[in-house]
C-alpha cells in the first residue's frame, strides 16, 4: 500500500484573519469614500455598515488609515466649499410673497468672508502650482517695492523740476 502525503491545511485562524482583512479593507474603502462625500463621520460609518467607534479605533491604531481619513475629510470640505461657492455665485431661489416666480438671492457677506478666509491659502497654492519658492516670492515683492519707489522718486523729481521751471520762468523773460 502506497503512503499518502499528508494534506496541509491552513489553520482556521489564518482563514478568518484573511476574510477579516478583506472585510476591513471593504468597509475602510466605503467609509473613506463616504467621508469624502459627506464630511460626516457618523454618516460615513452608516454607509460602511460599521459603528462609529470602530472607525475611530482604527484611526487611532492605523497611521495610514488616519492619513487617508484626513485626506478624505479635506476632500469633503473642498466639495462642501465648491457647493457653497456655486450657491453664492448662482444665488438661491427664494419665494416672494404674492409673486408667481421666486427671486434669486445672493449672500454677499458670506461670499466675502469665504474669499477673505482663503486669500492666503490661494496665494500659497498658486506658488506651489507655479513651483515658486518663498525666496522667489520675496524677491518678486522686493522688485515690486523697488519699482514703486523709483516711480515715486521720478514723480517727485518731475514735480520739483516743474516747480523750479515756474520759479525760473520770470528770470528768463527779463
Amino acid at each position: 500500500m502506497a503512503e499518502q502525503s499528508p494534506v496541509v491545511r491552513k489553520p482556521r485562524a489564518a482563514n478568518t484573519l484573511a476574510r477579516g482583512s478583506a472585510a476591513t479593507a471593504r468597509w475602510m474603502k466605503a467609509f473613506l469614500a463616504a467621508l469624502a462625500d459627506t464630511s460626516n463621520v457618523a454618516a460615513a460609518a452608516r454607509t460602511a455598515k460599521i459603528d462609529v467607534s470602530t472607525a475611530y479605533l482604527r484611526r487611532r491604531q492605523d497611521s495610514e488609515f488616519n492619513r487617508q481619513w484626513q485626506i478624505a475629510l479635506c476632500e469633503g470640505y473642498d466639495n462642501l466649499e465648491m457647493e457653497l461657492l456655486h450657491r453664492l455665485r448662482s444665488g438661491e431661489l427664494k419665494p416672494v410673497a404674492g409673486a408667481k416666480r421666486a427671486s434669486r438671492s445672493f449672500d454677499n457677506a458670506t461670499a466675502l468672508r469665504l474669499l477673505a478666509a482663503h486669500r492666503e491659502s490661494a496665494v500659497r497654492q498658486r506658488a506651489v502650482r507655479d513651483h515658486v519658492t518663498a525666496a522667489e516670492i520675496r524677491a518678486s515683492i522686493d522688485r515690486k517695492v523697488e519699482e514703486l519707489r523709483q516711480q515715486v522718486l521720478r514723480a517727485k523729481a518731475t514735480r520739483e523740476a516743474a516747480a523750479q521751471g515756474m520759479l525760473s520762468a520770470p528770470d528768463d523773460a527779463a
